[in-house]
């Protein structure tokens, strides 16, 4: 359960972020009952918030029209302090939130004084953020950037390098930032190729807003897109197999960033597995010592089956 401090600041945001929210819906968002709900708005008037109510079934709690949200005053050291501590959140992943400290690193940069603006910028030029030994180098400069593209909606050119190194240059439509335990990743809907896409953040050479706005269609989950893009993506063959888990005992056997998942039920999960060739994807789910069955392609199951009987013969003549 959260510290009521955290509450009101979260019923403050909500409040903030749209006109008008019934208690129903509050108490749903906050994951509290209406009685605490308010509760809170009555202790958020008594801090001087002006949040008016309406009866009725189509009624319920927003901000006065006009109404200021009271300042948080920050000297100047302070708010380095700040900024400093969000961008190393964002890029270390200790709050395990990165995504809402990248986003509230944007939104304090957006106000900040110029003078304190260009103090954290010789600061963030200054700094050397020391990777794990297989993660990419990626600047708190270009992460900000693509996190305004993706608030911004509007379209943007980027200039990209693919996993051989080749420079493109491409019109995209942004959407989010996504983050696993090991990069980020950029997904956007590649305009000419009218297809959702994930760019790994790490090479992104430059993104230029066209001021062209876009409205984005049934936009996918990011999250899913990333991890089936990561577990399939660079290998040239891809293997769908069947195993007799549920969904937390897969994700244990076979981690979201080597396969994407799929759930038909408590105890089956369906899992996409990329490999370089159908011998090599026999090899690693022999390697599972899990029952499993391969849906597609026959080539990778043939595979498991020739290697499956080689050991068996093995064992048999040195018995």
């Amino acid at each position: 359960m959260i510290s009521a401090s955290a509450r009101l600041l979260k019923l403050l945001s909500l409040l903030v972020d749209r006109p008008l929210w019934t208690c129903a819906e509050l108490a749903e968002r906050m994951a509290v009952t209406d009685r605490t709900v308010r509760r809170d708005v009555a202790k958020l008037r008594e801090l001087g918030y002006a949040v008016e109510s309406e009866p009725g079934p189509w009624g319920g709690y927003r901000l006065r029209a006009g109404s200021r949200v009271p300042p948080l005053i920050l000297d100047d050291e302070e708010a380095l302090a700040v900024a400093v501590g969000l961008r190393e959140a964002a890029l270390s992943g200790t709050l395990g939130g990165d995504q809402a400290a990248l986003s509230a690193l944007l939104k304090l940069r957006q106000v900040l004084p110029r003078r304190i603006a260009d103090r954290l910028g010789e600061m963030d030029a200054a700094f050397v953020h020391t990777p794990r030994p297989d993660e990419p180098q990626i600047t708190p400069g270009m992460l900000l950037e693509l996190a305004a593209a993706c608030r911004r909606g509007e379209r943007a050119r980027l200039s990209y390098r693919d996993w051989e190194g080749r420079a493109t240059l491409r019109d995209v439509d942004p959407y989010r930032l996504v983050h696993t335990e090991r990069r980020w990743y950029f997904v956007a809907r590649d305009v000419a190729r009218d297809q959702w896409r994930t760019f790994r953040a790490d090479r992104v050479d430059r993104l230029q807003p066209t001021g062209l706005p876009v409205e984005l269609v049934d936009p996918p989950d990011p999250a899913q897109l990333v991890s089936r893009s990561v577990a399939t993506g660079p290998y040239p063959l891809s293997a769908t197999v069947r195993l007799p888990l549920s969904m937390e005992q897969a994700l244990r056997l076979i981690p979201s960033t080597v396969g994407s998942h799929r759930s038909e039920g408590p105890d089956v999960t369906i899992v996409d597995v990329g490999g370089p060739d159908a011998d090599g994807l026999a090899r690693y789910l022999l390697g599972l010592a899990t029952p499993l069955r391969v849906l597609a392609p026959e080539a990778v199951r043939q595979a498991l089956l020739r290697r499956t009987r080689e050991l068996f013969e093995s064992n048999g003549r040195n018995a």
